[in-house]
Order: structure tokens, then C-alpha cells, then sequence
């Protein structure tokens, strides 16, 4: 694992200086999949670099990182999950089961192991993201996603990187990414073969109906293993010498030198002892998340024209059917041990000429009460469609350097509108999710296609968003490093520059790697 502070190992905790180190070559801020994948590339290529990991949250899992979903025992998973959930964390009597009230029609939903803003979220006359929703742990959202992990297509694609699809393939091999570990799931192939005949004869080649490529593993016993930030460490990592991992740590301020032209360390505050210490360090990657990330920006004095701007999320819509006229039902992987909660995940790719993304899930049991006896594992349903946001400068989140949040840190204010073309892409979204899912069997009742609020999707980008140029319309340069501020790299969702409908930690991770080759190309 890590070499930690908090290791579940070490037998006494280091308490203030001690628990920090001095100096680093590398402060990296935020231990989510993208904050991992600087460690793990500056590891490998890198590895005379001291690097730091500090994370605002907990350990919860050994190794660290590790997705909650791997966690065997339900007591150890709960306890997990509520120490992820922030400042305001749920009650103990709570349930943390994910699937618990997922199609929910609340206006403010919430997933376990995540917390919503408790104020800020809305501004008068506006939309607003009433489910904006951050955790906090080490291994940051990576411990409690999905696994997707969809390519960027067509004008998804971020048009001024030539080298974007090595860098994918790079994300792929961090996140251990496979399209195969659900493939064979009862009624995929049934599903994907319906799905095709409706959907693709307009699609090209690359761009049609298919296995989702999921961050999952199958262990031999079967069992599905989540991969979470543990997995984008990787052994390389945890066995660096150089390398050491700070939970409870947060980074309340990015020191500069005197011009504000360079780093020299972080703020770090001891959230066990309340005291602060700083660090210096010659690289900041700060990968908070696209909510935290332009925080951090803010109270350190680092204010760029688009900082918090552009922030867009990715209108969500989903439905339910059951399967007609099944086929006698295949054997399950690895036969005698049951099928998983998840048993088959295709992929519907986004494209410009259908600007959507679906995920279609088979539920071992429907998220609504069935009187059936006879439910048959993977006839259950569920349909994702995720719409691409008309991107405006003025969706942002903003910050009050008079008032602070549950963490001391400037207060956040959302500013966010749904534009005519966000509530026409809804509205052919939910057609097209109706048209997928009569491909495919009957609804499980006569409620229409549900829209999500925003923020359910956890997909924020564009806060901190990358550029060619610098011409006030972004956060930093092609390598993620902050325009006029050497040293100052960010890193995460936020740093997506255009609108995408897909899952975005693959291309996350894949402009991560990036930055890091750029610091370690820098010190050879």
C-alpha cells in the first residue's frame, strides 16, 4: 500500500510536523483516479521525484483507494461510506445501498458515500445543481463510481491534442479497463443485438452499440472487484520509497514566490490537531475535483479570468423495461456463484448526429417491487441517457471570501441555467431513451422517462478547463499546467474543455498521464 500516516499497519499515528514532510518535489492535492495517475506515472518515470498525496478526507479502505463496493463485510462498507460523506454525513440509520431509491424523483438526490452543498447550490431566477454532490476520502469519487469508462467521440474529442487516443489507451492500462468482464453477462448479447437493430444503421463502425468498457475485474472466485484509485497507484507506487500518502490533510492554500509567477509548497492543515504547516514543493498538481479544484484556486490568490467558469454538467434521463420473448437464459459466469448487481453494461456511444450517451444496465432484481416469482436474473432493465450542455462562460461556481464552507475554505455559489438547446437535447433524449428501450421489452409501469436534477450525473467538468492558447476563455495550457504560474498544475474533470456526454474519469485520467509526462520530461 502507500507509505501513509495513516496506515491501517503503523501502530502509532505522527502527530503535527512530523506528519508532514518538510519538502517534496511534487505536492499533488486530491487522491482520486486523476490525482493517482500523477503518482503512478512520476512513480515510473520518474521515481528519484519525492511525491506527496494529501487528501482533505479519511483512509477507508486497505489498500487505499480501494472502491467501497470491494469492501466484503456490510458493517465495514456502511462505516466506509458514511466517512466519506463530508462535514454533514447521513445517519447511521440510513441505508447505503446505492440501488435504494436510485430512480428517485427528489430534487436534491444524494448517493451514499457523497454530500451536497448545503447552501449555494441555487441563485435566484437560475437552475442551479441541486444534486451537486463532492466526497470525501482518499480515493475520492474513484471509491464510489460506476466503472465506465467510454472513449470520447466525435466532437467529444478535445480537437487540440493530437495525441489524445495514446493517452486513452495509457488510462485504459491505469484504470484496467476491459469491455469483456460483463460481456458475457445472461441476455447481453440479447440485449446488444436489439439494441443494434434499432440504433445503429446510421452509426460508423466505431460509434455503434457495444460492451460498456467498465473499470471492473473478475476475481477467481468470481467475484467483481471495483477498481477505484488503489488500482491507478498501482504496486509501482506503493512500493516508491519517495512516495507517501497524507488522509485528513487539507490543503487550504497553494503558496506562491513573490510575483505570483511560480509554486514553492502548500498550506496543509492537520484536520486531526487543527494545526497548519506548510510544505514546500517545487510541483503542485492540485486534483481536488471541478467544485474543490477552482476553490483552492481562488483562496490562493490564483484567480485566471475562467476560473470556476464553463462549468457545465450532463442532463441525465432514465427508464426502465422488461425483457420480452427471452431466449432459455445462458449459463451465468463462473456457474454456481450467483450473478452479480450489475449483470451486463452496454454502451449506446454519443455521436454528433445522436448528441447522447446511454448506458444500459441489467438488474439482477428491478429497482420497484415486482409480484413475480419468476424474474428471471438480467431481464430487468435499466436505460441511461446522458445529454452534452450547451457550454456558457456564465455556468460557474463562484466563491465568497466572507463566508466559508464546512471545511474553512471560501464559500461556493452556483450559477447555472438550462439554455433552450439544453431543454430541447432533454426532450430528443427522452424520445430516444423510449425508442431504445421498445426495442428491448415493456416498461415495468406507466411513468415516463425521469429526468434527473442536475448534478445527479457527478460528471462536473470545465472549471479549470484546458487550452491552446491563452486567451481568457482557460485555466491552463495543453499539459494542464495554470497559464502564467509555473509549477501549478490541475488535474481532474474540470480540466475537460468541451461537451461531453460520456463518462469522464477515462478522460481524466488520460489528460492526467499527460502532465505528469510533461513534469517528468522536465527533470530528466
Amino acid at each position: 500500500m502507500p507509505r501513509s500516516t495513516s496506515s491501517t499497519a503503523a501502530s502509532a499515528t505522527p502527530e503535527g510536523d512530523a506528519r508532514f514532510p518538510g519538502e517534496v518535489d511534487v505536492a499533488i492535492v486530491g487522491s482520486g483516479p486523476a490525482g493517482a495517475a500523477y503518482a503512478r506515472v512520476l512513480s515510473e518515470l520518474a521515481p528519484r521525484l519525492t511525491v506527496a498525496v494529501f487528501e482533505a478526507g479519511p483512509l477507508i479502505s486497505d489498500p487505499p483507494g480501494a472502491h467501497v463496493k470491494n469492501i466484503g463485510e456490510a458493517e465495514r462498507r456502511a462505516s466506509a461510506q458514511r466517512a466519506s460523506e463530508g462535514p454533514r454525513p447521513f445517519t447511521g440509520a440510513t441505508s447505503t445501498d446505492t440501488m435504494d431509491g436510485y430512480a428517485s424523483d427528489r430534487s436534491r438526490l444524494q448517493r451514499p458515500g457523497t454530500f451536497l452543498l448545503d447552501k449555494g447550490w441555487r441563485q435566484d431566477g437560475e437552475d442551479g445543481l441541486p444534486a451537486a454532490a463532492m466526497s470525501s476520502n482518499v480515493g475520492g469519487m474513484g471509491a464510489h463510481w460506476t466503472g465506465a469508462c467510454p472513449r470520447p467521440g466525435d466532437s467529444e474529442i478535445i480537437p487540440f491534442l493530437p495525441g489524445m487516443p495514446a493517452l486513452l489507451a495509457e488510462a485504459e492500462r491505469l484504470l484496467d479497463v476491459s469491455a469483456e468482464v460483463l460481456a458475457d453477462a445472461p441476455f447481453a448479447d440479447e440485449v446488444r443485438e436489439r439494441l443494434s437493430v434499432a440504433l445503429d444503421h446510421d452509426r460508423a463502425a466505431d460509434r455503434r452499440v457495444r460492451p460498456m468498457p467498465l473499470a471492473v475485474r473478475r476475481a477467481p472466485d468470481g467475484r467483481l472487484l471495483w477498481c477505484g484509485a488503489d488500482v491507478v497507484f498501482g504496486d509501482v507506487t506503493r512500493n516508491n520509497p519517495r512516495f507517501t500518502l497524507h488522509p485528513e490533510a487539507l490543503v487550504t492554500r497553494v503558496l506562491l514566490d513573490g510575483a505570483g509567477g511560480a509554486v514553492r509548497g502548500v498550506r496543509v492543515r492537520d484536520r486531526r490537531a487543527g494545526t497548519d504547516h506548510d510544505v514546500a514543493a517545487r510541483y503542485v498538481v492540485v486534483a481536488a475535483d471541478s467544485l474543490r479544484t477552482p476553490q483552492l484556486l481562488h483562496a490562493s490568490g490564483v484567480r485566471p479570468p475562467a476560473l470556476g467558469r464553463y462549468l457545465n454538467d450532463q442532463p441525465q434521463i432514465v427508464y426502465a423495461v422488461r425483457m420480452r420473448d427471452l431466449p432459455d437464459p445462458p449459463a451465468a459466469p463462473g456457474e454456481g456463484m450467483g450473478v452479480t448487481a450489475s449483470s451486463g453494461v452496454t454502451w449506446v456511444p454519443f455521436t454528433d448526429t445522436h448528441p447522447f450517451h446511454g448506458q444500459v444496465m441489467q438488474l439482477d432484481a428491478s429497482p420497484v417491487p415486482l409480484a413475480d416469482d419468476d424474474l428471471r436474473p438480467g431481464s430487468i432493465v435499466g436505460l441511461g441517457w446522458f445529454c452534452a450542455k450547451d457550454l456558457q462562460a456564465n455556468d460557474r461556481v463562484a466563491f465568497r471570501d466572507d463566508e466559508q464552507d464546512g471545511y474553512g475554505m471560501p464559500a461556493m455559489r452556483i450559477h447555472y441555467r438550462l439554455t433552450e438547446a439544453d431543454h430541447a437535447s432533454i426532450k430528443n433524449a427522452q424520445t430516444e431513451i423510449l425508442r431504445a428501450a421498445a426495442a428491448l421489452g415493456e416498461p415495468l409501469d406507466d411513468t415516463p422517462p425521469l429526468v434527473f436534477p442536475a448534478g445527479a450525473s457527478l460528471h462536473y467538468q470545465g472549471t479549470v478547463r484546458m487550452g491552446a492558447t491563452d486567451d481568457g476563455t482557460s485555466v491552463c495550457d495543453p499539459t494542464g499546467q495554470v497559464w502564467g504560474v509555473r509549477g501549478l498544475f490541475v488535474a481532474g474533470n474540470g480540466v475537460i474543455p468541451t461537451a461531453t456526454a460520456c463518462n469522464p474519469t477515462l478522460t481524466s485520467v488520460a489528460l492526467a498521464v499527460g502532465g505528469a509526462r510533461s513534469i517528468a520530461s522536465a527533470e530528466r
